[in-house]
């Protein structure tokens, strides 16, 4: 199994995770979102599969920073609209595969998992 793991490449995190997958002999690509954004499609299939509430990051700085209109009264949609607008509003990192979609980075669940 392939998996494509979503990310910022300086973010720690995504480090964390990757050097995690190498170490477990998981393969993977990289999809640097912040150069090679991100689709509608993707954003949503992951908000439906996780909740948009775990896939946007609202303690980021880019979240934080946005004027309160565009925080206000969020739904699935809104939020959809910022991350496409502003990728590292987008938790880090997704992952996704045949039968996995996982969003950040917990060892012990990865390795439930993931193997």
């Amino acid at each position: 199994m392939t998996l494509t793991v979503y990310g910022i490449p300086n973010c720690d995190t995504v480090k964390k995770a990757r050097t995690w997958l190498d170490a477990h002999g998981v393969a993977f690509v990289f999809h640097d979102y912040k150069k090679a954004g991100i689709d509608q499609v993707s954003l949503a299939r992951w908000c439906d599969g996780l909740g948009w509430e775990a896939v946007l990051n609202k303690a980021g700085t880019t979240f934080r920073a946005l004027p309160a209109e565009d925080k206000a009264d969020l739904t699935r949609d809104k939020a959809i609209k910022l991350m496409i607008a502003n990728p590292s509003m987008i938790k880090r990192p997704i992952v996704e595969g045949e039968g996995v979609l996982l969003v950040g980075f917990k060892p012990e669940l990865w390795t439930t998992t993931l193997g």
